[in-house]
């Protein structure tokens, strides 16, 4: 007689009904499993810890834009390869293969629209394309949503999502640096408000450069936002670092920061501060 019985099913295998994959997505904070409608109906936060997931720029202007309408300019720059570089890959495949897997073609986007009733120009940066780096396109691009806050003499928010400068363009990556703050310096002079959305992350030459220019610096929740690593500068410095030390938090409490907005309050807060630029 067998030692063990055989458990009888309690749902027949060709009775089960198979989960769809993509429905749920696991809380990269707390770990918690949370349905994809639950996800977008708290704008992409985990509604048990308030993680905010990494979105994408059509979402941000979905967000900021009275009834979700904007339209998008500057779309068909692309990205050259003036260093011919390679690595595992050449520089222009790696690009095609980018815009391939992600169906983007940069990591920035331009547009315009109204923002509590403001003409608002908001480049947002994304990223889901090659880490959201800052190469000579991200540069243009956001040249070019300054000369266009110009143009209508309307406010402009950036949205910053980057790991920093394009490492295949080199020293051409690292001059865009230098080229969005004197455009900046323009808008500056013009009187014309600009608003710093940091979002996570916020690294390298984008924090160095335009990120932290802002007339009113905001960051989201627990941002990561820093120029070089932790490992890097406590290397260089040779000491322990504060815990937390390049987290939104701290960044407000030192004075780096304005404000730390919820994204569910962020257009309320930013029709705020458009209003009081405009009066």
């Amino acid at each position: 007689m067998a030692w063990f019985k055989r458990a009888k099913p309690s749902i027949r295998t060709k009775d089960r009904r198979d989960i769809p994959e993509g429905l749920w997505r696991k809380c990269d904070n707390c770990g918690a499993a949370l349905h994809k409608k639950q996800v977008e109906d708290h704008l992409y936060t985990c509604c048990e810890c308030d993680h905010h997931f990494r979105i994408s720029p059509d979402k941000y202007f979905s967000l900021l834009f009275d009834e979700k309408k904007y339209e998008e300019f500057d779309d068909s720059l692309r990205a050259a390869d003036p260093l011919v570089f390679s690595d595992t890959k050449r520089y222009p495949d790696r690009v095609y293969s980018a815009i391939e897997k992600s169906g983007k073609t940069e990591a920035c986007r331009n547009a315009t629209g109204l923002i509590g009733g403001h003409k608002t120009v908001v480049s947002a940066m994304d990223f889901g394309f090659i880490g959201g780096s800052m190469g000579s396109v991200v540069g243009e691009k956001i040249a070019r949503a300054i000369d266009k806050s110009i143009e209508y003499k309307a406010p402009l928010i950036i949205v910053s999502q980057s790991g920093g400068a394009r490492m295949m363009e080199g020293a051409f990556s690292l001059m865009q640096m230098a080229k969005t703050s004197a455009k900046l310096l323009r808008l500056g002079e013009k009187k014309i408000p600009y608003i710093s959305l940091m979002t996570d992350p916020t690294m390298g030459g984008t924090s160095a450069s335009y990120a932290m220019l802002g007339d009113v610096n905001i960051s989201e929740p627990k941002a990561l936002i820093g120029f070089a690593g932790p490992r890097v500068i406590k290397d260089t410095i040779k000491r322990d670092l504060p815990e937390g030390f390049q987290r939104a938090e701290f960044l407000l409490e030192h004075g780096f920061l304005d404000m730390i907005v919820h994204r569910r309050d962020l257009k309320r807060r930013l029709s705020q501060l458009l209003g009081h630029f405009a009066a």
